[in-house]
C-alpha cells in the first residue's frame, strides 16, 4: 500500500512537471488562432510553424554558437576547477584551509556585484562585444565545482597517490595520471553543470553580444520573442516553435550523459 502511494505521488510530481514542456510543444504545432486554446493535442496539426521560424531566423547560427561556447565554457570550468580542488585536497600548506573558505565565501556574492567590474575590464581589452567572456571567465574556476571536486578528491584512497610519490611520481603526473581518471564521474557532473549553464544563460549574452550572428540560443530567443512575441509581429505559434527547438540540445544531452551524470551526484552524496 505505502508502494502504491509513492508510486501516485511521484506520478502527480511528474505530470506537474511534464505539463508544462507537453503544452510548448502542443502549442508550437497548432496554427496560430489555436495557439491558446489549452487542447492537449494539436487540432489542426501544423508542422510548418518549424519551417517557417527555422527560415525567419538563423537558429542554426545560434545553435552552433551556444555549442562552441558551451563546451568552451564547461571545459574550462572543469580543468580550472579540477586543478585548484586537487591542490585544496592533497597538498598541505599555510593559510590551506583559510584560503578554501575564503573560495567558499565568493559563493556568497550575488553576480550582479560583480557584473560591471567584470564588463570593464573586458572592455579595457577590446573583447566587450565578443563571445570570448561568455567562455574565458571559467578559466579561473568556479568555487562551487571546486568545492564539489575537493570532495571526490579527498574520497580517494591517499596511500595510493603516497606509494606513487614514492615511486618518483611528480605532482602533475598525480594529477593527470592518477586523480583525474579517478574522479572521472565527479568530473563528468561538473562538465554537464557548466554546459547546461552556459547553453540557458541569457544575461551574460543580453550583456556582450550586439550582432545578430553572435547571438547563442537564449540571446536569439529573446530577439525571436521581441520579433514575432508580445509588442512584435504576434506569430506566438513560430515562438513556441523556436523554444522547442532550444529544449532538443539539453534533452539530448541529459540522455546521452544521464548515466555518468547519476552515478557521479550518487557517489558524491554518499561520500558527503
Amino acid at each position: 500500500m505505502r508502494r502504491v502511494g509513492v508510486l501516485a505521488g511521484l506520478l502527480v510530481v511528474t505530470l506537474a512537471f511534464g505539463y508544462p514542456f507537453w503544452w510548448l510543444v502542443s502549442a508550437s504545432l497548432k496554427d496560430r488562432a489555436h495557439v491558446f486554446d489549452n487542447a492537449l493535442l494539436p487540432r489542426p496539426f501544423s508542422p510548418q510553424n518549424y519551417v517557417e521560424v527555422w527560415q525567419a531566423v538563423p537558429l542554426t547560427t545560434w545553435i552552433g554558437n551556444s555549442v562552441a561556447i558551451g563546451l568552451a565554457a564547461a571545459a574550462s570550468a572543469t580543468a580550472a576547477s579540477a586543478l585548484v580542488a586537487f591542490g585544496f585536497a592533497m597538498f598541505r600548506f599555510p593559510g590551506r584551509d583559510a584560503l578554501f573558505g575564503v573560495v567558499l565565501a565568493t559563493m556568497m556574492l550575488p553576480a550582479a556585484v560583480t557584473m560591471v567590474p567584470v564588463y570593464l575590464e573586458w572592455h579595457a581589452l577590446g573583447l566587450a562585444t565578443t563571445q570570448v567572456p561568455l567562455w574565458a571567465q571559467n578559466l579561473f574556476g568556479s568555487a562551487f565545482y571546486i568545492f564539489l571536486l575537493r570532495q571526490f578528491f579527498l574520497g580517494l584512497p591517499r596511500e595510493v597517490f603516497d606509494a606513487a610519490k614514492v615511486d618518483g611520481a611528480g605532482a602533475w603526473r598525480l594529477f593527470t595520471g592518477m586523480a583525474l581518471p579517478l574522479a572521472r564521474p565527479g568530473l563528468i557532473v561538473v562538465f554537464v553543470f557548466e554546459l547546461k549553464a552556459a547553453w540557458t544563460d541569457l544575461v551574460k549574452p543580453l550583456i556582450y553580444l550586439r550582432e545578430t550572428e553572435l547571438y547563442t540560443v537564449p540571446r536569439g530567443l529573446k530577439a525571436v520573442l521581441d520579433r514575432f512575441g508580445e509588442g512584435g509581429e504576434e506569430q506566438w505559434e513560430l515562438v513556441l516553435a523556436a523554444s522547442t527547438i532550444a529544449t532538443v540540445p539539453m534533452i539530448l544531452l541529459f540522455l546521452v550523459a544521464q548515466r555518468y551524470f547519476v552515478r557521479g551526484t550518487v557517489t558524491q552524496h554518499v561520500e558527503q
